[in-house]
């Protein structure tokens, strides 16, 4: 009965280590799933602006990849 606290001590960090990776991932999914969307929808109205449209496009998602990237990163500096 009086080793009961420590006994009860679990190693969280595996668990933290899915959360960051998890919720880190969401926000970027999302950015990219708009940006995409938006795009195609800018291209479908005007087919010439593709060339216009498609530079940024590619330029927003890299820096929305990067915040997963760096979501993974943090996952991996946990002990």
């Amino acid at each position: 009965m009086e080793n009961t606290v420590a006994n009860a001590i679990v190693n969280l960090a595996p668990l933290a280590k899915g959360l960051a990776i998890g919720l880190g991932a969401i926000g970027p999914g999302i950015g990219v799933g708009i940006i995409g969307g938006k795009a195609v929808e800018a291209i479908g109205r005007n087919p010439e602006a593709a060339n216009k449209v498609l530079v940024p496009m590619l330029i927003a998602s890299a820096f929305a990849e990067a915040i997963a990237i760096y979501a993974l990163v943090i996952a991996f500096s946990i002990k």
